[in-house]
């Protein structure tokens, strides 16, 4: 009976986290939905904005390198006004379809992390409840942090170096949009998920896999998962991963400080035992 019980409470958890999982795929479903239908605004404006000489970030790195009276690429972009090319029949339709859906976990990531702090909420104490109160707007923060980077430099100078990077005159740089949406969107899901570095070292920290001792001891050879993580993740141009790698770092630095915190708060709450 009492197994019976187990495997009625076992199935009970599966069938609830069943549907966290069809409402979050519903709230994707929904504004993928909403991208689709406004799809051209969403290309002109966001997908394809980089591609504009007047692009905001192009504008700011001009300006800023004019202070120290230094030439640059950037006050010069120069995208030779070409098209993307589309060479299969179904490529602007499948392309439209699978960049709105991308964006649409972008756009309900914090609802998908309040589903998912919904299914484990009930197996955490009071205590831990009130203290973890504020995941979700740190994650969420976190993330779009990430978006607006990767959207206002990573992608600006990746897509910048990549369009005018030419062997020889010989050769004729004819992208396609499945390239160029991959890169950005690539960009944009990668970069961001690496900016809840915190929060997972937080969680791992939590349950005892990390320590503030062991981030440290591992400090340089993070430094060279960061730097694979950034070529992965970005173009195979040193300007790019650096930009990404320095941030990653700083993120780093900040979950040894987390990592740190958390173990005080264990060590002050098994005093208090």
């Amino acid at each position: 009976m009492a197994k019976q019980q187990k495997e009625m409470s076992f199935l009970g958890h599966l069938e609830e986290l069943r549907w966290h999982l069809v409402r979050s795929a519903g709230a994707v479903f929904i504004f993928a939905v909403v991208f689709f239908i406004f799809a051209e605004e969403v290309y002109n404006h966001f997908l394809l904005a980089h591609l504009k000489p007047d692009f905001i970030t192009y504008e700011i790195f001009c300006k800023f390198f004019n202070l120290f009276s230094m030439d640059s690429d950037f006050c010069a972009v120069n995208f030779n006004e070409k098209k993307l090319q589309s060479i299969k029949v179904t490529s602007q339709l499948m392309n439209s379809i699978w960049s709105s859906f991308i964006l649409g976990i972008v756009v309900a990531f914090p609802y998908l992390l309040w589903e998912l702090w919904r299914f484990i909420a009930p197996g955490l104490t009071e205590k831990e409840v009130s203290k973890s109160r504020g995941f979700i707007f740190i994650a969420s923060l976190l993330f779009f942090i990430g978006v607006l980077f990767s959207f206002y430099v990573i992608a600006p100078i990746s897509i910048n170096f990549l369009y005018n990077y030419q062997i020889t005159d010989a050769i004729e740089n004819s992208f396609t949009l499945e390239s160029h949406i991959s890169l950005v969107t690539n960009m944009l899901l990668g970069v961001s998920v690496l900016f809840e570095l915190p929060v997972l070292i937080y969680f791992l920290t939590k349950i005892g896999l990390i320590t503030p001792e062991f981030l440290k001891k591992y400090r340089k050879h993070s430094l060279v998962v960061v730097l694979v993580l950034a070529a992965v993740i970005t173009p195979p141009d040193v300007a790019s991963q650096i930009v990404v790698a320095i941030p990653i770092l700083i993120l780093y630095e900040i979950s040894i400080k987390v990592s740190q915190r958390v173990i005080k708060n264990q060590e002050k709450n098994a005093n208090k035992r």
